[in-house]
């Protein structure tokens, strides 16, 4: 068969783009942007590339049962009819012997943005059929940001199209990789296009990273986990100069007056200066002042920040603060403008069905970043007990916090299964691992971070017995009593069809023949309508306004005004560490591929002058420490990361040696999975690390 027919990655990476798959022979021998999509809506190469994952050498093509000690790689391969009968007993006997609760739901980052092949809403959809499990009350990605955002803003939803930048008169980008971390394809042209006429684009980082060298206009450095000290200083000087939005903030906020208090001087604390903050963050005073002349004097101007400055200790007060400054300007709910708020998730997609959930008989949850201690603690921990857990996409051994406790986490379960399209770190722990299909060998609609939704082709057969997770838990779901009620009679093509005939999309068969349904609009603002009319349409906050601070963050357990709080290093680990995305992986996504390997760097950045005291040159091999264990990697000595900061990409699935230390450059090993308060977030984005020659 030759044809060209419209794919979409179905992949954490929140792209959203539109592709066009070529086919010869029935073969996929391109990827390329959809026409379709306009000249906005761009790919990257880990879409354009996919064939390259799809016709992997090591794909998994048979149901395989454990024969070894886990984690040994040692397996045996069964027949469906053999696997899905362990997997239905295995989970079975689990509830029978400790309840409903004690199986936990693990996944979702493989394929998370499908109508119906989205891993996290069929793994939750099945258990809940079979008696209930442990959910996730949050994500790693943005629990900090989850968290905060409804205490300040209520239930709108805050985020802007990526078109609205055509009206902004300054950009500054707080921690967000646009480049590697897409979160939307159609912010980079935006970006280009805003640089193109002169707009300001500011990036600050503790990287000088492609999006600063190709995006921006000014990098400005700035120490890992220290943004909220920064943005203290920021409003400093907007406030001192007279530069704030007073009649703007009087109508649309609550608890300004106690942050202005605090930023002055004039309650508990020092006055957050532009030079106080130098000493916090590293940013020069100088450098400061310029920021916030900018955003007091350039309007409308748009913030958008990253999600990693949440991932640190006091990520709520970064979400909080950034917040905070786009009300003290005014730019809050503003065409051109933005909230300060993440913009991942924060519009509404196009109205198109998806595969439901039903509510969970077990009503338990924990947040992600606890699974591995709650597996080890259980109730001791104050978690709920669990045994057995159904990882349905999801590689939690290479991408969760302390790879260590990780792999103890899942060799202590009595059971556990993976779907998953290779062999990853964390499907060598389990005791059924199943081959999952790739998004290329699946019909789906697939949502963005924009209002536009894809439609994706199947392009390929499975290899081997490779099946989709639908069609697995359907199986599982027969031996268990409720295949009805999960299928409800329908097959993919059935349940797509469904989903667009109760949605906007007019035409089905044109959706599919172009691969797009774009909506109406696209230049939303969230919270416009607020900013416009406060008192005709006010916030679901309990003053209606925005809660800048006062009682309603300390009844959500925040601090009553928002503060820097920064963990500095120590003389036995002096340095930060930061595990930004890389540009080549999703996630774990990729990395093993012969294709992505030789373009993935994977050493460790480091200053020149951290080097020089550590006698390393470039490429030297070195040895990198941190309260939970040891990585050995090559160095990169570069000028484009911050005196005093190191930085080594996530995602590389851990390889230790016989001392047991790492020898693949995976940064989990490094990281913990100690959590910023109250939201028990993640905080892998800055850990306390030492850096040394190898085998010193």
């Amino acid at each position: 068969m030759n044809a060209r027919l419209p794919v979409a990655c179905n992949r954490d990476c929140g792209g959203g783009c539109p592709l066009l798959a070529t086919l010869e022979g029935g073969r996929v021998v391109r990827i390329g942007n959809n026409p379709a999509g306009g000249p906005f809506l761009r790919g990257c190469p880990r879409g354009f590339q996919a064939a390259r994952q799809l016709y992997a050498e090591d794909r998994l093509t048979r149901p395989l049962a454990r024969s070894g000690p886990r984690g040994s790689g040692r397996f045996r391969e069964v027949t469906w009819a053999e696997a899905v009968r362990r997997v239905a007993d295995g989970l079975q006997a689990v509830r029978d012997k400790h309840g409903d609760g004690a199986i936990l739901a693990l996944g979702g980052s493989a394929s998370c943005r499908g109508a119906l092949h989205d891993t996290g809403a069929l793994n939750a959809r099945f258990l809940n059929l079979v008696g209930g499990h442990v959910g996730e009350s949050n994500s790693y990605s943005s629990a900090a940001a989850r968290y905060v955002q409804p205490v300040m803003l209520g239930r709108d939803k805050p985020g802007v199209d990526p078109a609205t930048l055509r009206h902004s008169e300054l950009i500054v980008l707080w921690g967000a990789n646009m480049m590697d971390c897409i979160m939307g394809c159609e912010w980079r042209a935006r970006l280009r296009q805003a640089k193109k006429r002169g707009v300001p684009v500011i990036v600050i980082d503790p990287r000088r990273t492609e999006t600063a060298k190709q995006l921006g206009t000014q990098w400005l450095p700035v120490r890992p986990g220290t943004d909220s000290a920064l943005m203290l200083a920021v409003l400093h000087v907007l406030i001192d100069e007279g530069l704030t939005d007073e009649p703007f903030i009087a109508a649309h906020a609550t608890g300004f007056e106690a942050l202005r208090r605090r930023v002055m001087g004039r309650a508990a604390g020092p006055s957050t200066t532009p030079a106080w903050a130098e000493q916090v963050c590293g940013t020069p005073a100088a450098d400061i002042v310029a920021l916030a002349r900018e955003l007091g004097r350039r309007k409308p101007a748009a913030l958008l920040p990253g999600l990693s400055i949440q991932r640190t200790c006091g990520g709520e007060d970064a979400v909080r603060l950034a917040i905070a400054l786009q009300v003290a300007t005014g730019n809050l709910g503003r065409l051109g403008g933005s909230s300060g708020a993440q913009n991942w998730g924060g519009l509404p997609d196009p109205d198109v069905g998806c595969l439901q959930v039903p509510q969970n008989p077990a009503s338990s949850e924990i947040p992600a970043n606890d699974w591995a201690d709650a597996v080890l603690r259980g109730s001791a921990g104050g978690y709920p007990e669990i045994h057995a857990a159904l990882n349905v996409g999801g590689n939690y051994v290479c991408q969760g916090a302390d790879v260590a406790k990780s792999v103890r986490a899942m060799q202590s379960l009595e059971f556990s299964v993976c779907h998953d399209l290779f062999l990853t770190a964390t499907a060598r722990q389990c005791d059924v691992v199943l081959p999952a299909t790739h998004w290329l060998e699946r019909n789906d609609i697939v949502f963005t971070l924009a209002n536009y939704v894809l439609f994706s082709h199947k392009v390929a057969e499975p290899p081997g017995e490779a099946r989709s997770d639908y069609d697995i838990l359907a199986d599982v779901a027969e031996l268990m009593g409720c295949g009805d009620a999960f299928t409800e009679g329908k097959d993919e093509d059935a349940w797509l069809r469904e989903f667009v005939a109760d949605s906007e999309i007019p035409d089905d068969e044109e959706f599919r023949r172009t691969g797009i349904h774009s909506g109406a609009d696209q230049q939303r603002v969230g919270l416009a309508a607020f900013a416009a009319d406060p008192a005709a349409h006010p916030l679901s906050t309990p003053s209606g306004k925005v809660e800048v601070s006062g009682a309603a963050c300390v009844d959500a357990g925040l601090a009553a005004v928002p503060e820097a709080r920064v963990l500095p290093p120590t003389a036995q680990r002096p340095l930060q560490l930061v595990t930004p995305k890389a540009r080549l992986r999703i996630h774990s996504q990729l990395g093993a591929l012969p294709w992505f390997r030789e373009r993935d760097e994977r050493a460790l950045w480091i200053h020149p002058r951290d080097a020089a005291a550590r006698g390393l040159d470039d490429g030297s091999p070195v040895e990198v420490s941190s309260a939970q264990g040891r990585v050995l990697c090559p160095c990169r000595v570069t000028e484009d990361v911050l005196p005093g900061v190191v930085a080594l990409t996530a995602g590389v699935e851990p390889e230790l040696d016989e001392a047991g230390r790492d020898v693949a450059g995976a940064a989990n090993v490094l990281t913990s999975d100690r959590p910023t308060l109250p939201s028990r977030g993640a905080t892998m984005s800055c850990v306390a690390v030492e850096v040394a020659p190898a085998g010193h």
